[in-house]
């Protein structure tokens, strides 16, 4: 054994390396300003900061001035006068490589870092691609097997992103709104964000290095309860924003407005219900919202509307709403929830798949319902099956067979299946067209609480308003209309978002028990605390990472709500119950960052501009804006003062 001096006092133990000398990367170091982060972190799932790792403080090597101990100007930690701690007389290193290689080995990544500015072969040493390799995955407790991120460079400059790049430096709390802030969404610039809130106000801000409020809008008098939801429309010229109607005798349902950004003018008001449709924007003047038809108990139906934003057209040729989907509910459930993911941007490269769990096979897959080849026969034998079930299930009940089986809601369950076979309109066939996209919305067969996600492919000649109003030429058998895909998650959906390429969807939801049965519609599983965040590939229409865990809800499920994630090119970021914000690295599965509120955080939303910006919106009643320790630092640098001829010359020329 060995005993080598330690630069910081100490000394450490090594075993003297075996084998020949390592290559080693030649890196030249550049400065930084010291940050100190305003974040909590996951003692359990995030790894620990240490503190501020690139530091300019921590100056490199030659750079000191001459003094009778410590830095030196040929970069050698001085120690008693007459005594070179890391290289003799004749300036060999004491330590060979492979020796100093072994020591780093021991040392967690602040130490490397700091013991690299002892001299020039401790630097190299501290920048070898084989010693930052084992700091990733130690100190991230990433599996081994995953591989490095394609975009990556160096073993070195990926731990630095992800220890560096991450928003999680509190920089800004925002106070404007005086009740509980709902939801967050930036406009496609990323020059502007809007907030919804409690306090039935949506207000507009500038997204400076200082934030601003440019505009409040009070909904109040409009008769709404408060505001839940808005997005910005293609081209940032137009404001969606959702909320709460109060209708005659205290009836709740929901209203859209659509909101002029040069103006600031409420252009056209629209009627949503359920009021969790929020609804959203299909292109640049058109958004979808939703409306709910009571059939029975527990059975009804949903219809999706398309709307023009501007609806002060005077022509009576000129449509302003036509119905886009007529789908059947079964079981007290309703459509909630509706977004639109454009097909023409599936050209990013595959996320990595699940890495550490060989043998596991997907816990789901997508259920292609009547949408599969293989299940539609034809139009004609439909109706006769759908009576064919219904005559006999009648003749059952009659003759008392059916009786005992069936209770109440089930049979009307039943009922309304084998009505709704013959009356379902199977969906269309086309070949893959760039220009299509898909409608995405939660939903449910067994229960009202949300546990299946709904796919609806959207044609380009239904993108617009042109054409029949109330679908007049449609047969009168096809009364409803079929989803292209199903997806059950086997839970409670609570949050839904899509990444910037639209081709990944990431699902907020909370498991029901293993094995467990839905008996009742209106009693549904209990949900777990834990919240997982669930991965799907609708281009390739498979779930390819396993969940993503460390948020939680404690509410049941009647009282559950929407908790808002949002996706950016290398981050996923999710609020949650337990007055945390959490954010996660696409590619690894780990989680970075668990940021902190007084109260629940209801939403979260990247820049898209800048995924190093994040924003958080709680209960609260604050928006916290949040930046990485890397654009903290370039942000508070001292700037360079002008040389006295470039003043003079300023000054002669106002």
């Amino acid at each position: 054994m060995l005993t080598a001096p330690k630069p910081w006092g100490g000394k450490v133990r090594v075993t003297r390396a075996r084998g020949g000398h390592r290559p080693f990367v030649s890196w030249s170091p550049s400065g930084h300003q010291p940050w100190h982060p305003v974040v909590s972190l996951c003692p359990r799932t995030c790894p620990p900061r240490p503190g501020p790792l690139w530091d300019e403080g921590l100056r490199s090597p030659g750079s000191a001035q001459h003094s009778t101990s410590g830095w030196t100007r040929t970069g050698v930690l001085r120690g008693p006068p007459g005594q070179n701690v890391t290289m003799d007389e004749a300036g060999t290193p004491l330590l060979p490589d492979s020796l100093v290689y072994q020591i780093f080995l021991s040392l967690g990544p602040a130490d490397v870092l700091a013991a690299g500015l002892v001299c020039r072969q401790w630097q190299a040493v501290s920048r070898d691609e084989f010693l930052w390799r084992e700091q990733f995955y130690r100190y991230y407790q990433v599996a081994r097997d995953v591989p490095r991120h394609p975009a990556a460079t160096s073993w070195y400059e990926e731990f630095r992103r992800l220890y560096d790049m991450v928003p999680c430096v509190e920089v800004q709390t925002l106070r404007e709104h005086t009740d509980q802030v709902l939801h967050l969404s930036f406009s496609h610039s990323g020059y502007q964000f809007a907030s919804c809130s409690k306090d039935c106000t949506v207000k507009i801000w500038n997204n400076d290095l200082t934030i601003s409020l440019v505009h409040s809008a009070d909904m109040r008098p409009y008769n709404w309860s408060y505001t839940q939801f808005s997005q910005f429309n293609r081209d940032d010229s137009l404001l969606l924003a959702s909320g709460v109607f109060l209708g005659p005798h205290n009836s709740s349902s929901g209203e859209i407005a659509v909101i002029s950004l040069d103006t600031f003018a409420l252009l056209s008001r629209v009627r949503n219900k359920p009021y969790d449709v929020f609804g959203c924007w299909l292109t640049e003047t058109s958004l979808i919202s939703g409306n709910l038809h009571r059939i029975g108990d527990i059975t009804s139906c949903s219809v999706l509307w398309l709307n023009n934003a501007f609806q002060d057209v005077e022509s009576e040729n000129v449509n302003v709403v036509k119905r886009l989907f007529k789908i059947q509910n079964l079981n007290a459930s309703t459509i909630r929830t509706v977004m639109v993911a454009d097909c023409s941007r599936f050209d990013s490269p595959d996320l990595l798949l699940d890495a550490g769990a060989p043998g596991m096979p997907p816990r789901r897959v997508f259920d292609l319902g009547s949408g599969g080849e293989d299940e539609v026969a034809g139009p004609a034998p439909a109706p006769v099956r759908g009576k064919e079930g219904l005559r006999r299930l009648l003749d059952g009940l009659l003759d008392g067979r059916a009786q005992s089986q069936l209770s109440e809601r089930a049979l009307e369950t039943k009922v309304a299946e084998l009505l709704a076979q013959g009356r379902t309109k199977p969906p269309e066939r086309s070949t893959a067209d760039a220009r299509s996209k898909l409608l995405i919305f939660t939903t449910g067969c067994l229960t009202y609480s949300p546990h299946q996600i709904g796919i609806k492919q959207i044609l380009p000649h239904q993108m617009t308003t042109a054409g029949p109003v109330l679908g007049e030429g449609r047969g009168s058998d096809a009364f409803f209309d079929a989803l292209d895909h199903v997806i059950d998650v086997h839970g409670h959906i609570i949050g839904m978002g899509l990444s910037p390429d639209n081709r990944y969807l990431y699902v907020n939801s909370r498991a029901w028990p293993s094995g467990s049965v839905v008996a009742d519609p209106m009693q549904p599983p209990p949900i777990a605390e834990e919240i997982d965040l669930l991965v799907f590939d609708l281009k390739t229409m498979q779930e390819v990472k396993r969940a993503l865990r460390a948020h939680r809800a404690y509410t049941p499920n009647d009282e559950c709500f929407f908790i808002f994630l949002d996706v950016s090119r290398d981050f996923v970021a999710s609020g949650a119950e337990d007055r945390h914000g959490y954010i996660w690295d696409r590619h690894y599965n780990i989680c970075l960052a668990k940021l902190q509120h007084q109260d629940v955080v209801n939403s979260v939303v990247f820049s898209p501009q800048e995924q190093e910006l994040l924003l958080t919106a709680s209960d609260d009643a604050t928006i916290k804006a949040w930046r990485s320790p890397r654009t903290v630092r370039v942000h508070q640098a001292p700037r360079p003062r002008p040389s006295p001829f470039f003043s003079w010359f300023a000054s002669q020329r106002r």
